[in-house]
């Protein structure tokens, strides 16, 4: 078996001690015995190996009841491609600027950029099929909002994390990246921005938003272009408009104050309410929330050292490599000394969190 997948039989041993492929039998001489069944995860977690993620993404992947085989191989055959087109940008692009250094030609800095640079959604997409998946408990305060609405617009709709299975689904993502990492039979989807939505006024029961209204140019265009197209609106955004809201979430108060400058302009909950001419009630994080955006890990601290986690969620890529391994390092050495557990020590007995989640129904 270690032979066959070109592992050693340590690794073999070590996913077996820490549950990752259990063999299903033993021999005899107390051989491991795999099945067909054991080879095949297997293959599913060397090849999201292979592809950087950790092996605690990886048992959260193969674990998923929602994903079969046949829909494993449609998302490792993504990946791969997505990292296969962007070698080969890159590859060509370099090739490029060494054959103007070969005639005495200096590329620009824009040139030299274009090598590595992205938007942010292409930046972080690549990440997002490990860690960004629907929590159940709050898509489930999310259909409840849609109400009987049987046509949904999902606007900033990404890979269609909370998309209702049960209803006629329209989807709107600008970024191609995202697009392309929206699962086999997803919702069919636009090419469009909020803030222009090409559809004519009220053409959809509903239309939802779900944690992606911070990426907009104009949050609040955006959000009275889906009550324009839509009898019903229903958004998850962020409250940073109350007094202490800096103090609410121990990762921004104590590592990554550099968060603040982000919502600098940002329009309050007041604003972004008074936009679709609704209502706004709190959306708690339970504590083993399933979906990693940048609060889910709340009393799961050490998930914010890993990379892949980080690399999902778009306020680290915000604030920029500095911040990021300043905040990283301190929490690393927080976690070693028990200095987090001292200051946070009042979160173990916390179910869910209050951290400023907030869901607008108009």
């Amino acid at each position: 078996m270690a032979e066959l997948a070109g592992v050693s039989i340590r690794t073999l041993h070590h996913y077996d001690e820490i549950g990752l492929v259990h063999p299903s039998a033993r021999t005899a001489a107390g051989y491991r015995a795999y099945s067909a069944g054991d080879v095949e995860r297997l293959r599913e977690v060397l090849a999201y190996r292979r592809l950087g993620f950790g092996l605690r993404e990886i048992a959260d992947l193969v674990d998923d009841p929602t994903t079969d085989a046949v829909a494993h191989l449609h998302r490792l055959r993504g990946l791969l491609l997505e990292q296969r087109d962007r070698a080969a940008a890159m590859v060509t692009a370099i090739d490029r600027e060494l054959e103007a250094r070969a005639m005495g030609i200096r590329t620009t800095p824009e040139e030299q950029l274009k090598v590595i640079g992205a938007q942010l959604y292409e930046a972080i997409g690549s990440a997002y099929p490990a860690t960004r998946r629907t929590e159940p408990r709050i898509a489930a305060r999310i259909w409840d909002a849609l109400g009987d609405a049987r046509t949904v617009l999902n606007v900033g709709a990404g890979t269609g994390s909370y998309e209702p299975p049960d209803r006629d689904v329209t989807a709107v993502e600008p970024s191609a990246v995202m697009r392309a990492h929206r699962p086999a039979g997803a919702a069919p989807c636009v090419a469009a921005s909020a803030e222009s939505l090409p559809f004519e006024d009220q053409s959809f029961d509903a239309a939802m938003a779900v944690s992606t209204v911070h990426h907009w140019p104009d949050p609040v265009a955006g959000l009275r272009e889906m009550r324009r197209v839509a009898r019903r609106v229903v958004v998850v955004t962020y409250d940073a408009s109350v007094t202490g809201w800096r103090e609410r979430f121990w990762l921004t108060r104590d590592y990554l104050p550099e968060f603040a400058d982000l919502l600098v302009g940002w329009p309050s909950l007041a604003d972004l309410t008074r936009a679709i001419g609704g209502r706004a009630e709190p959306v708690l994080i339970p504590w083993d929330c399933a979906d990693g955006f940048f609060e889910a890990y709340w009393r799961r601290p050490e998930a914010y050292l890993d990379e892949h986690v980080r690399r999902a969620v778009s306020v680290w890529t915000r604030v920029g490599p500095e911040a990021e391994q300043r905040a990283v390092s301190r929490l690393r050495d927080d976690l070693s000394s028990g200095r987090w557990v001292e200051r946070n020590r009042d979160l173990v007995a916390l179910d869910a969190a209050e951290l400023g989640l907030r869901l607008l129904v108009a």
